[in-house]
């Protein structure tokens, strides 16, 4: 038995035609972050220096998908197109960066939401993931976010497409699905799933999650679902709300709650449960 094992373990080996070093994938993604944003133990302080790390960055990014696709000339176009985007990239995530700040009163500076806030992170590592996925690279772009999700806890598929200033205040358990689109503007908190409704294999290639157009706020725990549900422009989606139809724009939508006084004559049996 040990000996078939050893056997269909060589014939994967052999038969594959990539090499995926997860780890140094990943290190990838972290690298270009803290270097982007000033995270590393050191300075650059002149443009030669920026110009050589990019290249050094650049030139791993070409290793890294050369182990994926073994050719050479295609990865060489791929690191270079990914690189010419990348300005785009990070004036992108400079106004996320800047509505995190403006939106939470807890932030004191730019600075803390670099380093300290999981939801820009997430944001990031997307924004990276969906260039390549743009490009059409395979497997990276998922590996990426897939780590990001390890991470932070907040799982964006890189196919999904966000506009300008997104803010992901906490984040933690925030799932935002492959054909979701959100607008400008919109603010998401803790808990929040865009998702799709059941469907089968077959219609993987349509759409099946939600459209957020832009100025929508969603408060933490609300489940949004279905490529045919859009949230209307200035909306706010309370806590807890469970959306599979569409909402007309300058909406406010929210769970009603009932309370009791336990004096009063009409008092429903609480539920007692253990965890």
């Amino acid at each position: 038995m040990l000996t078939d094992f050893i056997k269909e373990l060589l014939h994967q080996n052999e038969s594959s035609q990539s090499f995926l070093d997860k780890k140094r994938i990943e290190l990838f993604t972290d690298t270009l972050f803290h270097f982007l944003f000033q995270l590393e133990d050191k300075k650059y302080t002149s443009a030669n220096a920026i110009n050589i790390r990019l290249t050094t960055l650049k030139n791993e990014l070409i290793s890294i998908v050369f182990n994926i696709n073994n050719d050479i000339d295609k990865s060489n176009q791929i690191a270079s197109d990914f690189f010419e985007a990348l300005p785009s990239i990070y004036s992108a995530l400079s106004t996320d960066a800047n509505a995190i700040l403006d939106n939470d009163p807890a932030a004191t500076c730019l600075q803390e939401v670099y380093i300290a806030y999981p939801g820009f992170y997430a944001i990031a590592i997307y924004r990276f993931a969906h260039q390549l996925q743009k490009q059409q690279v395979k497997l990276l772009p998922r590996i990426w976010t897939e780590y990001a999700h390890s991470k932070t806890g907040i799982d964006i598929h890189p196919a999904a497409k966000i506009g300008s200033s997104f803010c992901i205040d906490h984040g933690t358990g925030i799932v935002i699905g492959e054909t979701c689109i959100i607008g400008n503007n919109v603010k998401i908190y803790q808990g929040v799933t865009l998702g799709a409704i059941s469907v089968s294999k077959d219609k993987a290639n349509t759409r099946r999650h939600p459209i957020i157009e832009d100025n929508v706020i969603i408060y933490s725990g609300a489940t949004i679902l279905g490529g045919e549900t859009s949230i209307g422009h200035d909306t706010i989606i309370g806590g807890n709300v469970w959306l599979t139809k569409s909402v007309k724009p300058n909406s406010i939508i929210y769970s009603k709650s009932k309370s009791y006084s336990k004096d009063q004559d009409i008092y429903p049996e609480p539920i007692n449960f253990v965890i």
